[in-house]
């Protein structure tokens, strides 16, 4: 079948439709579980649980399980994906994920969940999702380039076997696919014991499951594509993506569609109808100009340390864990660490209060996750 849609429609648009398709599923299931590595930081570091950590953990031993469950079975080959086949940088992926993670406390929200957010009418998040995808492109090729390519110089790593944690620790496929169920077995503990309604466990296994989908997806028109220069094998990312986005609508409209050009407004849609099928679109600002500041500051964060790392809170935090790769491993734990690390100096000891915005609030008990 996608050997017939890509004879027909041509590599371009075939990869652009279904970057709509999985954002639309991912959207649609992320807005409907609440599903936010921001919410699950904050809970673990207080010590308050409260499920948003076993929404992450649903939608985290998912990802990496169906995905190396794939490889395993051989319906997809990603040795050739950039996450794993070229130079990386430690040093980038440590300081842009600290970075990272100190925005998204600010910002109240990853760039995922900023995009979700506004998706529902939440502006705070439509101005923040745009400073974002400013400071991403920015750091890619404009202002912020030097400092990028500087911090990154500073450790790096060869791409193929020195990249791959499976290789690296000796785990191999049948080890990562017993952590990966390890993780998971984990959170349906944790959500029996918390009680997380279905749409929260279900709705994160499927944002899961659409990694593990953009990977196969990606890697097959990769394998299957006879046009020249294959398609990257890619899944799920929003720091690159977003700039693109951005770059293209002010600058290159004409260019061919990729699979990153399909999944942000993808990801848009599918928020959007969730939100409106449950009674959920509302519109909301800002509270005041200290209140903006704050966003602002967290999203250019997050626009540096997103592309500086390589990846953000899905990019590298479930795309580039579900295929091991050191740096987005190196990434996560930085998210965590700049994240718990923030929230403990800024908004635990009162600077300023935190005001979860629409969609991170507690669902009443006659709602959860309806």
């Amino acid at each position: 079948m996608l050997e017939t849609l890509l004879d027909r429609f041509g590599q371009a648009p075939v990869l652009a439709g279904g970057g709509v398709f999985i954002g639309f599923v991912f959207g649609f299931f992320a807005q409907r579980s609440r599903f936010c590595l921001r919410s699950a930081v904050i809970e673990f570091a207080r010590g308050m649980p409260g499920g948003k950590l076993t929404v992450w953990l649903f939608a985290f031993s998912i990802a990496l399980l169906a995905t190396q469950g794939l490889v395993a079975l051989g319906a997809m080959d990603v040795s050739n994906a950039r996450q794993l086949a070229a130079r990386g940088s430690l040093s980038g992926a440590a300081v842009g994920g600290l970075l990272f993670g100190i925005g998204m406390i600010l910002a109240r929200g990853c760039s995922s969940r900023l995009l979700v957010l506004a998706a529902q009418g939440n502006l705070r998040s439509v101005l923040s999702g745009l400073v974002f995808a400013v400071a991403a492109q920015a750091s890619w090729t404009g202002a912020l380039s030097p400092w990028r390519e500087h911090i990154s110089a500073w450790w790096t790593v060869e791409g193929g076997s020195s990249r791959d944690l499976t290789v690296i620790t000796g785990l191999g496929r049948p080890g990562a696919l017993l952590f990966s169920a390890v993780w998971l077995a984990a959170a349906v503990l944790w959500a029996r014991r918390q009680r997380v309604a279905p749409w929260g466990w279900a709705g994160a296994s499927v944002v899961g499951l659409t990694i593990a989908a953009a990977w196969w997806f990606t890697a097959s028109v990769a394998a299957s594509s006879m046009e020249a220069g294959l398609a990257p094998i890619q899944a799920l990312s929003f720091t690159g993506p977003s700039a693109e986005v951005l770059t293209r609508v002010l600058f290159a409209p004409d260019k061919p569609p990729t699979f990153d050009l399909g999944l942000v407004p993808g990801v848009f849609l599918g928020a959007f109808v969730a939100a409106a099928l449950f009674g959920e679109l509302k519109l909301e600002g800002f509270a005041g100009g200290a209140s903006m500041r704050r966003y602002l500051i967290g999203a250019l964060l997050m626009g540096f340390g997103g592309m500086t790392a390589g990846g953000c809170a899905v990019g590298a935090g479930l795309s580039g864990a579900a295929v091991f790769t050191v740096t987005s491993w190196v990434t996560l734990s930085a998210m965590w660490a700049g994240a718990a690390l923030t929230d403990r100096l800024i908004d635990q000891h009162g600077h300023e209060a935190a005001q979860p915005h629409l969609g991170d609030q507690p669902v009443p008990a006659s709602r959860a996750f309806t």
